[in-house]
């Protein structure tokens, strides 16, 4: 599981609430991979969800993006940059 996961899944919900079986069909995931993203990132407190129930009786469960800030700090930048390689930066590629 890569950061670069579980920050499509915020982009995308960050646009429109939704549940997993669309929400992993936009995101060309699993839906068992899509639920460990979102497990991780509700306990985390950045997504909540709700059951609600259609109209033809099936229960679904939408998640959405809780309003959240992040700080960063030289120290927290320092440990996320120690975690990239050199070819996942962005211009790694286009200088090639």
């Amino acid at each position: 599981m890569t950061g670069d996961e579980l920050l499509r899944v915020l982009a995308t919900l960050a646009q429109q609430r939704n549940y997993v079986s669309q929400l992993a069909r936009e995101l060309g995931i699993s839906r068992a991979l899509l639920q460990v993203h979102l497990r991780k990132l509700q306990a985390a407190g950045l997504v909540t969800a709700v059951i609600e129930v259609s109209e033809d009786g099936k229960a679904m469960k939408f998640y959405e993006v809780t309003p959240f800030a992040i700080q960063l700090t030289p120290k927290e930048i320092m440990a996320a940059a120690a975690t990239l390689t050199a070819g996942s930066e962005p211009d790694a590629e286009a200088g090639s």
